[in-house]
């Protein structure tokens, strides 16, 4: 099947096929003819798996490598128990950077209720920002 083929069948996009193809994850065979790339049934396994790979956080160097053991004939399952792991501790760390950032900006609308916008002169850029209070510790963690 041709690229078009290849993305409908995989429900994604012609250009992410032509991306794993350029990073080498699929290996298409050319026809010498037309320079057509043609995939065929192990092609459409590996975009799939890639793409159920990339929805669970892992970044295409984690699925070439684990391709790779593979069909070097391992099971990666224990790096991917690890893999899964270590992002999983990252993306709950950054949730709660974000929890604390959106508490931090709900804190400021609050406190800006109301208040007027303000033209300063003396070389300060926004009064609400100056103004702000906020948590002292995080904005010493912050400038730091």
């Amino acid at each position: 099947m041709r690229v078009s083929e290849l993305a409908k069948q995989g429900n994604t996009t012609a250009e992410t096929v032509r991306h794993y193809t350029d990073i080498g994850l699929l290996s298409p065979r050319r026809d010498s003819h037309n320079g057509y790339r043609y995939y065929g049934a192990e092609d459409l396994r590996l975009l799939r798996f890639a793409l159920k790979a990339r929805s669970l956080g892992f970044t295409l160097g984690d699925i070439q490598s684990l391709t790779q053991a593979s069909r070097e004939g391992e099971t990666p399952c224990g790096q991917v128990r690890t893999l899964i792991e270590n992002r999983l501790t990252q993306v709950e760390a950054r949730i709660a950077e974000l929890q604390a950032l959106s508490t931090r900006m709900r804190d400021a609308m609050n406190e800006w209720q109301g208040a007027p916008d303000c033209r300063l002169d003396d070389g300060r850029v926004c009064g609400l920002i100056d103004s702000f209070v906020g948590d002292d510790a995080e904005q010493q963690r912050n400038t730091g």
